[in-house]
């Protein structure tokens, strides 16, 4: 897969999945056995919105050439994959989150996404600058 199509895919997950997330907070919450809030309910939304941002960053740069500011990108993006990756699975530990169901796909997708993005970080030519 090319980086073009992989950041394609992954703004088009993030763009839908954000969307969804701030129009339906509390089913997102429900299908993780969290009962929907006030309190959630916003935190949840604030998630939406961070998604739908990275989902159009991620688009935008999808065609950019090689440079070491797409790899600061991808690599950032690496990092944030894997720092959620443990929070709903830590969550589902705590009791907090009482659905298994509502984190394994979560969790399966932080994988996947992390190895993509630092893959095509670390396979990135670029020339240092100086």
């Amino acid at each position: 897969m090319t980086r073009t199509t992989f950041l394609t895919i992954t703004s088009i997950i993030a763009l839908a999945v954000g969307a969804f997330v701030v129009v339906a907070p509390g089913a997102v919450l429900a299908s993780k056995g969290v009962g929907a809030s006030a309190a959630g309910n916003l935190w949840a939304r604030e998630l939406g919105i961070a998604l739908i941002a990275v989902g159009v960053v991620a688009f935008v740069v999808r065609r950019h050439a090689d440079s070491p500011t797409l790899r600061a990108f991808l690599a950032g993006m690496a990092l944030l994959q894997l720092g959620l990756l443990p929070i709903e699975i830590i969550g589902y530990g705590a009791g907090v989150i009482t659905d298994v169901r509502g984190i394994v796909p979560n969790s399966i997708l932080h994988v996947v996404l992390a190895i993509g993005f630092a893959l095509y970080a670390i396979r990135m030519r670029v020339i240092a600058s100086a």
